[in-house]
């Protein structure tokens, strides 16, 4: 078996109709490989979007439950951050809003969500409030991570900020405050 195999590669070698092969494959190597890089940053953005919109849900859910206790910042950001599944570096790179809304006169929270830049110091919390019972809250978390080719391709749409080449994702969650 051996000596067969060594019989066809030394064939191969030696002929020249390969060359014609080599330069087709050659140029439609980038053509099969960025639509796989393009499916590879658009799973790996969904699976981290999924994972954040979970962590949101299930934290939401924890705090409309129990309206009596008072929840810090520092609490639900660490109870959003378990609850994800492991998006990396989360504690640092997860930014959380929460006010309370008037449903009757509803003004939204602003377009832009308010993002960590990890070349400037964390800035103080935007817009947090716990409120109370049968009151309309509004959760926005903004999470800053790292995608898979930001050099080019779906990753360089993703990474907006030229700074530090980091993506951004937001999930909003709005709730009502139960009664105790």
């Amino acid at each position: 078996m051996i000596t067969r195999l060594k019989t066809r590669l030394r064939r191969f070698r030696k002929e020249d109709a390969g060359a014609l092969y080599s330069l087709e494959f050659l140029v439609l190597l980038p053509v099969l490989v960025f639509p796989l890089l393009f499916g590879v940053e658009l799973t790996t953005h969904s699976n981290r979007q999924f994972q954040l919109d979970r962590g949101l849900e299930v934290t939401t859910r924890e705090i409309r439950l129990n309206t009596a206790y008072n929840f810090t910042h520092d609490q639900i950001k660490t109870a959003i951050c378990a609850n994800t599944g492991g998006l990396s570096d989360c504690d640092s790179r997860l930014r959380l809003e929460m006010v309370a809304m008037n449903p009757r006169n509803y003004a939204g929270l602003p377009n832009v969500a308010d993002c960590i830049d990890s070349a400037e110091d964390v800035r103080p919390v935007r817009g947090w409030s716990l409120g109370q019972q049968h009151q309309l809250m509004v959760m926005r978390a903004c999470y800053r991570y790292d995608p898979f080719s930001a050099s080019f391709g779906l990753g360089n749409i993703f990474a907006t900020d030229n700074t530090d080449e980091l993506g951004t994702m937001v999930s909003m969650s709005a709730f009502v405050q139960e009664p105790e």
